[in-house]
């Protein structure tokens, strides 16, 4: 809307000849695909809702729709019907997918300099930026909930199972100890758990022993990459699930957030998964809990090296007008503001995507008073990246999720062992990656 059209309507409003509802409709409404529950769930719509208050042209409305998979297949049916979202959040896994999908989307660097909307990549942390950006340097999606893998664990339980609640487990070995001594004292039916199977047990755990998920730089350097996690460190790790699985150590929660759930309610005494669990654990958690950086195999001599990054970016949709492109650059000036993005960080657990944000966060003491929120931040930056725990790309790798967490489930089910499993992870991944790749030339 533009400057004299806005005059015109504020008269017409002022003389009773326009509705409040009227000036409503004149909005440019901005359609926002998310897949946030929750406390999360809420912080969006407080994002929405605070934008909306702080200006009169435009208007994000955010919609839920389901789990980053079925929000994304969700998207890519709408575009192709010619409905689809202004903006979508999509998680990380689905970036290769987002890139090749010629047509589709269009470049936040681009969305931000046709408005005239201040934007600089260099204000973003490091390992967040690179990973939604091109080879060429041009920043493709919008930084939005980054997060990486870390470790929960019940002090209450600890204590009741005669272990020091301030001591985190290091290694994995210590982790199976700990479930030991937690259920020979009867301190609770579940020791162990896991949200997000492939990205803890084998995205994460590759980077974080400094070893590769694929060749080419884990995909950063071109398409004709192939698997590697059936080395004997993978096996070894698998192997273990499946002894700990059988020995009532480790219960397997679903391929997603599911096992969250399970710890906050107090059932499972220790969890890996995201950093943004926090926002739904302070709000529902009846017990004194720790945060400690992800278990290593201390035999490994590259570990521990640096966890990746998880969460979400967000996309623009090609095919929209130039106003709504406009209000969509105008907001994701207002998500970055540094005082927004510190008090994100600080209410979900999330890290704090700008430099500007974690050192308002550092300054404010908070890191000091909350031990334990600084985990995300130290175990991303734990040693400088090398090309194989940098970041990910590979094509499809949502399908290449799922077949990771099916082989699991079949060893878990005693239907494979841990190398078998591997094995055949990497070859159904393996051809997963080669159509992409077919596509992707065509």
């Amino acid at each position: 809307m533009t400057h004299c059209s806005k005059r015109l309507v504020r008269a017409l409003v002022a003389a009773g000849l326009l509705s409040t509802s009227a000036l409503a409709q004149a909005q440019v409404e901005i359609q926002w695909w998310h897949s946030m529950t929750g406390a999360l769930g809420d912080r969006v719509n407080d994002f929405a809702k605070g934008f909306n208050e702080s200006q009169k042209g435009y208007k994000i409305v955010p919609v839920y729709k389901g789990a980053y998979p079925e929000s994304m297949a969700a998207a890519i049916a709408a575009f192709r019907a010619g409905s689809a979202p202004h903006i979508l959040q999509v998680f990380e896994v689905g970036t290769a997918t987002m890139m090749s999908a010629k047509g589709a989307i269009r470049p936040v660097a681009q969305v931000m300099k046709d408005a005239g909307e201040k934007f600089d990549p260099k204000a973003y942390l490091p390992a967040v930026a690179g990973y939604y950006t091109t080879r060429k340097g041009e920043m493709l999606s919008f930084p939005f909930n980054s997060s990486t893998t870390v470790f929960y664990y019940n002090k209450d339980v600890f204590q009741k199972a005669g272990m020091d609640p301030n001591r985190a487990p290091a290694t994995w070995p210590e982790v199976m100890a700990a479930a030991a001594r937690i259920k020979a004292a009867g301190a609770s039916n579940c020791a162990y758990t896991t949200g997000w199977p492939s990205w803890v047990h084998v995205e994460n755990f590759s980077t974080w022993h400094g070893v590769p998920i694929g060749t080419r730089e884990n995909g950063m350097a071109g398409l004709d990459t192939v698997f590697q996690i059936n080395t004997p460190l993978h096996v070894r790790h698998w192997n273990n699930l499946r002894e700990w699985s059988r020995k009532g150590y480790f219960t397997y929660a679903g391929r997603r957030s599911e096992a969250e759930a399970k710890f906050y309610s107090g059932e499972c005494a220790m969890l890996t998964s995201s950093s943004a669990a926090q926002a739904n654990i302070n709000r529902n958690a009846k017990f004194k809990y720790g945060v400690s950086f992800i278990p290593y195999y201390a035999d490994v001599a590259t570990a521990p090296q640096n966890s990746i990054i998880g969460g979400a970016s967000l996309w623009v949709m090609a095919g929209k007008k130039k106003e709504e492109y406009r209000g969509i650059a105008k907001f994701f000036t207002y998500l970055s503001e540094a005082n927004r993005q510190a008090e994100w960080h600080q209410k979900t657990g999330y890290l704090p995507i700008t430099l500007a944000a974690y050192e308002i966060t550092k300054k404010s003491g908070y890191y000091d008073k909350n031990p334990g929120t600084d985990v995300s931040v130290r175990q991303m930056n734990n040693k400088p990246p090398t090309p194989s725990s940098k970041v990910l790309r590979f094509g499809s790798f949502v399908q290449v999720r799922d077949v990771f967490e099916e082989e699991m489930e079949q060893m878990l089910a005693g239907k494979k062992d841990a190398k078998a499993a591997l094995d055949a992870s990497v070859a159904r991944g393996n051809d997963l990656l080669r159509k992409f790749q077919k596509t992707a030339k065509e």
